[in-house]
């Protein structure tokens, strides 16, 4: 049986949590590099807000649509890419299997 899109955003967001950097130290996230792709950081911040966000509205028994899902997925992929970019996703890979 397929989820219902409530049953899918939960699901959407635990994979994003655990896809995503979001324990590593602040420092971390600003090499000072000179071809950093975009402020991971604040990426991170705004996205984890977003999750903060869906998880109260779940909380309080509001249903997402299709829309929804697809908004918060795009904008987790789009975020993926510029930490992908940065090199901080291998580097989060090689702590989580430590």
């Amino acid at each position: 049986m397929k989820p219902n899109t409530t049953q899918a955003m939960y699901q959407l967001i635990e994979q994003i949590k655990t896809t995503l950097p979001f324990d590593l130290p602040a420092e971390e996230f600003c090499n000072q590099r000179s071809d950093c792709k975009g402020c991971s950081l604040k990426l991170l911040e705004y996205l984890s807000m977003e999750l903060e966000n869906w998880e109260y509205r779940l909380e309080n028994e509001e249903t997402p649509n299709f829309r929804d899902l697809s908004k918060l997925a795009k904008s987790a992929g789009n975020i993926y890419k510029v930490l992908k970019k940065n090199g901080l996703i291998e580097r989060h890979k090689a702590e989580f299997e430590e």
